[in-house]
């Protein structure tokens, strides 16, 4: 498998593989992208097979589409796996290309194993139950387990409302459009006295009138900065606003984990830990600066609703670190398909590193200068009092016990397969032997009889 994978990418030069050396035209069709979370945490790998269309002269161009896409995640979310959606929806026999289907099946079982959840089958039409019955020849009876058909009534049983479309009865307004290609739907978190200037591109005269008022509050230090009403928070906000934005609250706790980037040192690696609990909804978030010039950095979150970051938008001096504090606010609790995104590029020694100066810095600043690193929201179960004196230590005894038994049977279960197949392999031998015995004590019968008969003449 292993040298199949490395032909695979030689044969596609996968890692060669850019935005533009994919046609444009697949791109803007929008038959394949990336949105959104499963309930579970994993991305959503979206397949409109309603847009595909078989022919034999873009089979190449259209795999390699599909292998930038996964190459594109892996490198983003290392290790992360994907929730793959085939939306049947409008589709028929035009759109059926088993060739194509073999293929992405393929990417997931040899070149990218590990990285499949399960695969959400929407609407399928009657008419192609007959081209899945081939396909799932294709598959193991691990990934037969993770095809999940649905209907319009059941897909919110594995996707929420938020990351589906309305016509399959969500909320979700996003709509394809190319380009530029659809990220993580990363926006500006809000700051701990109100939302941050925008720093998008396509924000432009908004960016520039909130940066107005930013500047001027910051200039008139008698003004009061403007204040967002969050019932659970709001009175915590004054304890951050007498410190300066590298003050450690006592309720995050320090990261233990580092990734290290050619500009920063981001402390921690890939998880960002919430609860339930006063002390599990801050988190802390270090940056240390490794190079010899000011380092531009903003943080994006795809739930900017839900989290305060502060600060969000500012500067790191050369070898200096700089603390930057999420927490959640109001009624809200993390979710495992929140992420985070960090944003850094190196700056001139010249250049100030006021609001109004970085929201043009972000704007002319080249996209390959840009480093990124992303972070997901890990949630802690807390666990439930047992008796009066509070939270006792063998509930986690017990859960740890009840995941043991049921990993136990899973294996127990596997083997019991296993034994079987073994026993059909021995009753298979047998009676492969057994007919070996009978032709060759026929064979000898007739060799037999021929040299008897030969013997009388």
């Amino acid at each position: 498998m292993i040298d199949e994978s490395f032909q695979w990418r030689k044969e596609f030069q996968v890692n060669d593989l850019t935005e533009s050396s994919i046609p444009k035209w697949m791109f803007e069709t929008g038959a394949v992208y990336l949105h959104g979370y499963d309930k579970e945490g994993n991305k959503l790998f979206w397949f409109k097979v309603k847009l595909h269309v078989k022919d034999a002269k873009s089979v190449i161009d259209k795999k390699k589409y599909v292998a930038f896409w996964l190459e594109r995640y892996a490198k983003r979310e290392p290790g992360m796996p994907l929730t793959v959606v085939f939306d049947m929806s409008e589709s028929g026999l035009s759109n059926i290309d088993m060739d194509f289907v073999k293929y992405i099946i393929n990417c997931f079982k040899v070149y990218y194993p590990k990285f499949l959840s399960k695969m959400i089958m929407y609407e399928m039409p009657w008419i192609m139950n007959a081209a899945w019955k081939i396909v799932k020849t294709w598959l193991g009876p691990e990934a037969i387990n993770m095809l999940k058909f649905v209907s319009k009534n059941e897909v919110q049983e594995f996707i929420g409302a938020e990351y589906l479309p309305t016509y399959m009865g969500g909320t979700d307004t996003f709509k394809y459009i190319y380009p530029p290609l659809p990220d993580d739907d990363f926006q500006s978190p809000i700051c701990e006295n109100g939302p941050i200037a925008s720093e998008d591109e396509n924000e432009g005269k908004d960016g520039e009138s909130e940066t107005k008022s930013e500047t001027n509050s910051l200039a008139d230090p008698t003004q009061k900065p403007k204040k967002v009403n969050f019932p659970a928070d709001a009175l915590k906000s004054d304890e951050y606003d007498k410190g300066d934005a590298t003050d450690k609250p006592r309720a995050a706790r320090k990261p233990l984990t580092t990734f290290k980037g050619p500009l920063l040192y981001i402390s921690p690696a890939e998880e960002l830990c919430f609860g339930s609990k006063d002390n599990e909804k801050k988190c802390l978030i270090i940056l240390s600066n490794v190079t010899k010039n000011q380092v531009a950095f903003k943080v994006r979150t795809t739930a900017p609703e839900k989290y305060r970051v502060k600060p969000s938008n500012t500067s790191c001096e050369p070898g200096a670190t700089v603390d930057i504090i999420v927490s959640l606010h109001g009624g809200f609790l993390a979710s495992p398909q929140d992420r985070f995104l960090i944003m850094a590029a190196e700056m001139d020694l010249t250049t100030t590193a006021g609001p109004q100066e970085l929201v043009q810095f972000w704007k002319e600043v080249p996209k390959q200068k840009i480093m990124e690193h992303r972070l997901r929201c890990y949630v802690i179960e807390s666990c439930k009092p047992t008796s009066l004196f509070g939270e006792s230590p063998l509930n986690n005894v017990k859960n740890s016990q009840e995941d043991l038994h049921s990993k136990l049977l899973r294996v127990m279960a596997s083997s019991k397969r296993l034994e079987e197949q073994v026993d059909q392999c021995l009753w298979f031998q047998k009676m492969l032997m057994g007919l070996v015995s009978l032709l060759m004590a026929i064979t000898c019968s007739m060799l037999y009889l021929l040299y008897m008969d030969g013997s009388r003449f």
